[in-house]
């Protein structure tokens, strides 16, 4: 079961780079309001360090999917009451209780590009240009604390290193997406 998950998941990252390298405007326009006042879809990432993903709504559907480890960035796309359906880098869905979810923004270093080989790797830069010193190098699938977006760059920090990330590099901030 988990290895037809993981192809899954593997299928639907080449989906999801094609979804995510639309221009900003295309995800603001179909951006909207949950229940909870908050926009759909948005980033967030998870706060416990044991998350159950159940198929449905509420603690009576099954788990079909136990994460294990706390700051993983996550897309709510849909709300209904206190349960949050969410999708991960690898595009598995489920459902799990906003309780174990926190608006820390965290991101993930180029998923698509897992298993493409040695030496890929994602630059994290002194400065928020393609030219700046790299900092440090960064495996695909690394996961990095983010600080803010200028919707090009992302300022992060990953193990007390800070530095800029190209934005298309990552999976955890929408393109054109800026915050600080």
């Amino acid at each position: 079961m988990f290895e037809t998950l993981r192809r899954i998941g593997l299928s639907l990252s080449v989906l999801l780079v094609s979804v995510f390298a639309q221009p900003q405007s295309t995800v603001a326009q179909s951006a909207s309001k949950g229940p909870s006042g908050l926009p759909l879809p948005r980033f967030v990432s998870l706060k416990a360090e044991r998350v159950n993903l159940r198929i449905g709504p509420s603690t009576d559907y099954a788990v079909s999917w136990r994460y294990m480890k706390s700051g993983l960035p996550v897309e709510i796309i849909r709300e209904y009451e206190n349960w949050r359906q969410i999708r991960d880098a690898d595009g598995t869905e489920g459902w799990v209780n906003q309780t174990l979810l926190t608006g820390e923004r965290t991101a993930v270093a180029a998923p698509w590009m897992r298993g493409n080989g040695d030496n890929i790797y994602v630059m994290l830069r002194r400065d928020s240009t393609s030219s700046a010193a790299i900092v440090a190098k960064l495996e695909p699938g690394v996961i990095l604390q983010l600080k803010q977006c200028t919707g090009n760059w992302c300022l992060t920090e990953i193990q007390g290193v800070s530095g800029w990330v190209s934005q298309n590099e990552i999976w955890g901030a929408y393109p054109g997406e800026a915050f600080k």
